[in-house]
């Protein structure tokens, strides 16, 4: 569905794949590999705004609770209720059904400050 050579890229895992003026976030394959097996993930509510860098999601493994943080600042206009009834879908398939929620964005030139696939998997 996204494909991650197409997405942005958070320092802290996060893509966000753009969708008009709108950006589609979840985690790498990379952080999902990381945080293990996915049982329980809290999305923030459509018309909550969040901030760039700031704590938006929690994702709970059988081993921790991380926090997921918003890669640009906007207002939630949806989120993926699937991942929470089924919190797997993020390990099954991060870049595509497992995504989390969109974001519709304040200021578009954020997405264009993250990084891009490459530059990503040089930080892995």
């Amino acid at each position: 569905m996204y494909k991650q050579e197409e997405a942005k890229f958070a320092p802290s895992h996060e893509w966000a794949f753009a969708e008009g003026d709108a950006a589609v976030v979840g985690i790498s394959d990379h952080a999902q590999h990381e945080i293990s097996d996915i049982v329980f993930v809290e999305l923030p509510k459509v018309g909550d705004k969040v901030e760039a860098g700031k704590r938006a999601a929690v994702i709970e493994s059988v081993k921790s609770a991380s926090d997921l943080y918003a890669p640009v600042t906007g207002e939630i206009i949806a989120v993926n209720e699937a991942v929470v009834s089924d919190p797997a879908l993020v390990n099954k398939a991060p870049h595509a059904e497992g995504w989390m929620f969109k974001i519709k964005m304040s200021n578009p030139a954020e997405l264009e400050k993250l990084l891009s696939f490459e530059d990503y998997k040089k930080t892995l």
